[in-house]
């Protein structure tokens, strides 16, 4: 059976672990190591001092080091609810299940995914669409969170521009940020960055947006979906400064 000083011997290496990147190692070992379901940190706390007279342990003058980066990665997965105590007097005594979210990572062999889309800050996210999009992001569901995003976009600068509900689209975005009609291009600006700005929200509308809208379109990396939504949230913020008051 696997242990944290077979799986990470380095000490050097486990202690530069981000507690995220040690935790998927946690997680595994935790599944390993359940009894009659329930896993208990002290199981995989043992494996840094290791066995008596195996020598296989992290050196002694390391091991608070190692107990608190462990103590962190176990923090981690609890706090994301990947850990959760288990019912009456064994939770009370420390010892833990694995949540049915932490089953379907390991069955889909999809922590990395799932880590990077926890650690993604909402606030980096428009407030219209933070809180909707960044839990389709954490579950996975990509494609609904940038189609999202961009419909958010598309209802933006239809209101903020006063404009008919059948005007949609890459159409809707060049008349709105026509660079000299368009109810929302800033005259102030020179005529070159108003007519960048009209071809930023037409080629984002018609690459991430109208594609969604008429087929099928998969997102399998989580990194190119925060991008795209964020991308989205800074054109909303856009509009947001060239609303009317």
């Amino acid at each position: 059976m696997a242990t944290l000083t077979s799986l990470i011997p380095d000490i050097e290496v486990f202690l530069a672990l981000a507690p995220e990147e040690l935790a998927e190692v946690v997680l595994r070992l935790a599944n390993e190591h359940r009894q009659n379901g329930l896993i208990h940190p002290q199981a995989i706390a043992s494996h840094i001092a290791g066995t008596v007279g195996a020598n296989d342990g992290y050196p002694q003058n390391r091991r608070n080091e190692a107990e608190l980066a462990l103590a962190e990665a176990w923090n981690w997965l609890t706090i994301q609810g990947l850990l959760i105590p288990a019912p009456g007097s064994n939770g009370n005594n420390g010892w833990m299940l694995l949540s049915r979210r932490a089953r379907a990572v390991l069955a889909n062999d999809n922590f990395k995914t799932y880590a990077r889309s926890v650690g993604f800050p909402k606030g980096l996210l428009h407030p219209s669409i933070a809180d909707e999009v960044w839990l389709d992001i954490v579950r996975g569901d990509l494609e609904t969170a940038v189609f999202k995003s961009f419909r958010a976009v598309e209802i933006a600068v239809r209101d903020a521009g006063h404009f008919a509900d059948a005007d949609i689209g890459v159409p809707l975005m060049r008349k709105a940020f026509d660079k000299t009609t368009g109810p929302l291009s800033d005259q102030q600006q020179l005529e070159a960055e108003r007519e960048a700005l009209a071809h930023l929200f037409a080629g984002a509308i018609g690459s991430y947006k109208n594609p969604h809208s008429h087929r099928t379109v998969t997102i399998s990396d989580a990194v190119e979906a925060q991008e795209m939504v964020v991308l989205a949230s800074h054109l909303l913020r856009i509009v947001d400064s060239r609303r009317n008051p």
